[in-house]
């Protein structure tokens, strides 16, 4: 898989993630990459330069994981705290290479205009175009579900110039006022336009191949998003991708697949961004509605990972993370002899880690108890023998890697 990736692929796949935190509504992070590319346009700004802000329009989210934290981005215009999740996408970033001069943009993206004064001038224009684009959104989201937002436009231009000198740089007001009299301005944020635009700027982009070992480093700042959307989730999945590696090694699978199996293994819950922070943390088992809404994680992490060119065994793996060998798991109901021997040692790390871990509703099994939990889904069926045979063999040494802290 060495050099046969595309980062920017994988970029705009992983943004689909960041952007299921809003449940109702899966495209902040591209309207706002859409504005702020326009807003870069408008001003004459280099092509180099306008890629950089798509993608960092794209990504400026990062550290958002909690749906409790969305609503308030966009139930808010600011509230005390809203410089919280910029830091933390911040310090997701910054040790990163290929993305590393998102850091400081994402830092400072909820910074107001007239508080920027001491960093560098054209970071600070870099972050507040989020800023500005990002604020627009958050006045614009209540108008787009209804198709009302034309009949809206000048109350949301008229607030954002309202604050035009303390939240926004006095230009780029200027600029987005210029641009935004048209009705093709708020047109092109609409569902079935910003398609059309993502795929422009695919096709118009320079491909950017990347390695194992970023692939690697990318898949783990992801499954920190997602670990950090409930305290119950913490270190998941980071730790079913250790036990993943650990199974396939013991079990003789590829170098190569083990590289997958590993990032598979951060990658499978990505899914859950969309799951409410409610149901991650109900302190009791969920109900029938609940457990549905649950059950379509698996599928949100396959529609993900699907538009990544080279992660066709990743996709699968991932997705398969819930398919039992009789039929009956989801989201697919595979059989046996369609779920690749990676899926299950995957499904029996993700059982695995899931029964140490405190839950909600009970505390985490020591490894004796685990071991027996494993070995009676092997009686029933329920997990591949042959894996549950191995982590049952090591379920001492399988409990410290799943639960090895970082």
């Amino acid at each position: 898989m060495e050099n046969t990736v595309d980062l920017r692929r994988i970029v705009y796949a992983l943004s689909d993630a960041l952007d299921l935190v809003g449940i109702d509504d899966v495209a902040h992070g591209k309207r706002v990459a859409i504005m702020t590319t326009k807003l870069g346009e408008k001003l004459h700004l280099p092509q180099e330069e306008n890629v950089f802000l798509f993608e960092l329009g794209l990504l400026h989210d990062i550290g958002v994981s909690s749906t409790h934290v969305h609503g308030q981005l966009m139930d808010e215009f600011d509230w005390e705290g809203s410089q919280e999740h910029a830091h933390l996408g911040h310090s997701l970033l910054c040790d990163f290479a290929p993305l590393e001069r998102m850091a400081w943009p994402i830092y400072y993206h909820h910074t107001k205009w007239s508080n920027l004064g001491s960093i560098e001038q054209h970071l600070a224009r870099q972050a507040n175009l989020i800023l500005l684009a990002d604020r627009i959104d958050a006045l614009a989201i209540p108008y787009y579900a209804n198709r009302r937002i034309l009949e809206h436009k000048d109350t949301i231009r008229a607030a954002v110039a309202s604050r035009s000198g303390e939240y926004f740089e006095p230009e780029l007001v200027e600029v987005f006022y210029e641009i935004s009299r048209s009705e093709s301005f708020w047109c092109s944020l609409e569902t079935h336009a910003i398609q059309y635009y993502l795929q422009e700027q695919l096709e118009r982009n320079p491909v950017q191949y990347v390695g194992i070992d970023d692939l690697k480093q990318l898949a783990r700042i992801f499954a920190h998003v997602v670990d950090a959307k409930s305290p119950f989730t913490a270190q998941h999945s980071l730790g079913v991708a250790r036990l993943s590696r650990f199974l396939a090694e013991k079990m003789g699978v590829s170098a190569e697949h083990c590289d997958k199996i590993e990032i598979a293994g951060l990658l499978h819950d990505l899914g859950k961004l969309r799951i409410p922070d409610t149901l991650l943390e109900k302190p009791a088992k969920l109900d029938v509605s609940e457990r549905l809404t649950m059950n379509t994680h698996a599928f949100e992490t396959y529609l993900i990972l699907r538009n990544i060119h080279g992660f066709d065994d990743i996709t699968r793996w991932a997705a398969y993370h819930h398919e039992e060998l009789d039929g009956s798991g989801y989201p697919f109901h595979v059989v046996e002899a369609d779920i690749p021997i990676e899926a299950r040692i995957l499904r029996v790390a993700d059982i695995f880690q899931a029964m140490s871990q405190n839950r909600p509703y009970r505390k985490g099994l020591d490894a004796d108890a685990v071991k027996a939990f494993m070995a009676q889904l092997s009686q029933q069926g329920r997990v591949d023998k042959e894996v549950a045979a191995v982590v049952c063999a090591c379920h001492e040494q399988a409990m410290q890697v799943a639960l090895a802290l970082e």
